[in-house]
């Protein structure tokens, strides 16, 4: 790059910063970051649906107001989203998932406000570097992406995929059969080269696959909420806290781990960059990444270490300035939030690609500056409110989970917006319940569902061109080695240890089944059948999901024999209380039950099941505002025997905040109740219809 060249990226620079900052525009900046905030708090909304819900407004605006105000919104959702995933366990959304892991136990012994202040400054830190490489990377990489080819793709999704399996705890192939499980659900549906359909029993909400949003709320927020109905405990002890010196101290921490959050937002903008790979990974990523470099990061992750609310949240907002490399230069989205914004692309006449590098780079350079000065906004408003948010932590439970559980119904409901998507969230919710108590990671699971659909298309694009030697390119040779070494480095140094002990390797024992294993024979019957049923279909439908049941069948089949043939003895996957497991990074959130016997937890899980149930039925029957007035009211008399004078408000509040915000505002569709059906003249009540 020559000296004129560069001089004239930074006159553009400048002058794209005196654009942004004209009061109107900075207003309209700060308005759609203050939005992204509320967005990113609210479960399962978060800001795909805000971003495609504003867009139509952005048309009469002038390029950089409209990129202002859509990047501002999008960029400070990540910003929202860690607020109920650290007090209350529930992600905001799909990418603040990992955040729970080390967020909620910090809310609940007192440190709410030091977990929510290192969210946001590292978001803040994460999004300033993720901006930074946009202004720079975007003549820079785009030899390199395309070079980058289908078979590399694809190695690249399959390496995350083996980082976050090998790093469940000390059991990889649990951790590789719930990433094939979850490939497996994200094909379930019409098959996109032949429209055939795939596993989906007859079943019409099938037809176009499962939702994300439910999923995911069904399997890290549901399960959360048992857990705290469970304990019955507020989230915070009774000791006394500074809310104010948590927040310093939050601070404080993200600038003694400067060097974290780098490494961190390098893996964000980086993974940002790869169409396909999407917001819901990078923070998996960059949490085992951290929890693999860090200090002693294997033995307190998951215990409430600030240093993994750290590193997720600062790769969660760099991926917004990756994300947007390939927006600009190739017109590809890396994200369906990005896709939106391509959308106002093509609304303003403009045309990604080498124009956006020349005759509008300055406008290029408005999306930077909306982005980091988006980031500023977000994380000054968080600040500023952020002691009312830590205080939430010392509310008992009675008073949070009904509210929680009202709004994750919604969000739910906002996957296609049929009831499929709420029978789905209670479905996964004791799925992932279930898979937390037996310690089967939830996290590769969700990964699987997010990249199934591209690792299916790569996948068979690669096979169809290249056949097996696309295992042979030099690029994808080194990836998958990587991956299969992060799989087998437990069992390899299981063996290592052994030996050094003056042992032979693996010791195997007699064989001993305990009830736990049943799990796992249920998993293997029902992937048995599900390959029965590929049987007669087209080769095209069924190459890809006859290779990922078998990898599923294959790595729960060794988990089984391994844990029924090692219990007692120098195991490579330990049993939960053995000291090796103890030991062992374990990338998932504990229930804080230890003080209750099993059948208080299950009589308990099957209360809290119970009132799921009667919310959905009460829905169905009589429609949603109503349902959150007698839900509110019934359990908080029910079972906190809470006054009626902090009932009643907190029921007529909850139910009007949704009849405004998602009924007039927002206009979701409810679908039609039994009420409505019987009682044609009541269906003049929205939520009745």
């Amino acid at each position: 790059m020559d000296a004129s060249t560069a001089m004239g990226m930074l006159t553009a620079a400048g002058d794209a910063l005196l654009i942004i900052l004209d009061p109107m525009r900075f207003a309209i900046l700060c308005l759609a970051a203050l939005l992204g905030v509320i967005l990113g708090i609210i479960p399962g909304i978060g800001g795909l649906a805000g971003t495609a819900l504003l867009l139509p407004f952005t048309f009469a605006m002038d390029p950089y107001t409209a990129f202002a105000f859509l990047l501002g919104l999008s960029a400070t959702t990540s910003t929202g989203d860690p607020i109920p995933a650290i007090l209350f366990g529930v992600p905001g959304g799909a990418s603040s998932a990992a955040t729970v892991l080390d967020g909620l136990p910090m809310a609940r012994r007192g440190e709410a406000g030091r977990a929510l202040s290192a969210a946001y400054m590292s978001s803040l830190m994460g999004g300033l570097f993720g901006a930074a490489l946009l202004g720079l990377a975007v003549p820079i990489l785009r030899p390199v992406m395309l070079f980058i080819g289908t078979p590399e793709m694809l190695a690249i999704s399959i390496l995350g995929l083996s980082m976050v399996a090998a790093l469940s705890s000390s059991a990889p192939l649990r951790g590789l059969a719930a990433a094939s499980i979850g490939i497996m659900i994200s094909m379930i549906g019409s098959e996109p080269r032949t429209g055939a359909f795939r596993w989906t029993f007859g079943n019409l909400y099938l037809w176009e696959g499962i939702p994300l949003v439910p999923i995911t709320l069904g399997l890290f927020a549901l399960p959360e909420l048992c857990d705290m109905a469970i304990a019955r405990q507020k989230l915070k002890p009774d000791q006394k806290f500074d809310v104010n010196l948590g927040i310093w101290q939050g601070a404080k921490d993200c600038f003694q781990h400067w060097w974290l959050i780098m490494r961190c937002s390098w893996i964000g903008t980086a993974l940002g960059a790869i169409p396909g790979i999407g917001g819901s990974v990078v923070d998996w990523v960059a949490y085992a990444h951290a929890a693999r470099s860090v200090k002693g990061g294997q033995k307190t992750f998951g215990t409430g270490d600030v240093r993994g609310v750290i590193a997720s949240e600062s790769a969660n907002n760099a991926k917004e300035g990756g994300s947007l490399i390939t927006t600009i230069a190739f017109g590809i989205p890396g994200t369906a939030g990005m896709a939106i914004i391509l959308g106002a692309f093509l609304s303003q006449g403009l045309v990604p690609g080498p124009d956006m590098l020349s005759k509008n780079l300055s406008v290029t350079y408005s999306m930077v500056w909306s982005i980091a000065l988006a980031n500023i906004v977000g994380a000054g408003l968080c600040y500023a409110f952020s002691g009312q948010f830590a205080k939430i932590a010392t509310l008992r439970y009675t008073l949070v989970l009904p509210m929680v559980a009202s709004i994750i119904f919604i969000g739910a409901f906002e996957g296609s917006r049929q009831w499929g998507d709420l029978i789905a969230l209670l479905t996964f919710g004791t799925i992932g319940w279930t898979m937390k108590r037996l310690r089967w990671p939830r996290a590769p699971l969700i990964l699987g569902v997010v990249l199934g659909d591209t690792i299916e298309r790569q996948l068979f694009i690669s096979i169809r061109l290249y056949g097996a030697d696309w295992l042979l390119h030099p690029i994808v040779a080194v990836i998958l080695c990587i991956a299969l070494y992060g799989i087998l480095r437990p069992m390899i140094q299981s063996i290592l240890k052994s030996r050094r002990k003056g042992g032979s390797g693996l010791r195997f024992a007699r064989p001993q089944f305990a009830l736990t294993d049943l799990f796992s024979i249920v998993l293997l019957l029902v992937l048995g059948y599900l390959l029965i049923l590929t049987i007669g279909w087209p080769y095209t439908t069924l190459l890809v999901p006859r290779i990922v049941t078998l990898t599923a069948m294959a790595a729960v089949g060794l988990s089984l024999f391994n844990s029924v043939f090692t219990r007692g003895a120098l195991a490579a996957e330990p049993e939960e209380g053995d000291v090796e497991e103890e030991k062992a990074l374990y990338m998932d959130s504990v229930g804080d039950d230890a003080h209750l016997t099993n059948r208080q937890i299950r009589d308990r899980a099957a209360a809290f099941l119970g009132w799921m149930l009667a919310f959905l039925l009460s829905m169905a029957t009589i429609g949603i505002v109503p349902t959150i007035l007698w839900f509110v009211i019934a359990y908080m008399r029910i079972e906190g025997r809470e006054r009626w004078t902090l009932v009643l408000p907190m029921a007529f509040g909850l139910a009007a905040f949704v009849y405004v915000v998602f009924d007039q505002l927002l206009m979701i569709p409810w679908p039609r109740t039994f009420a409505g059906m019987l009682f044609p003249a009541l269906q003049f009540i929205p939520s009745l219809r």
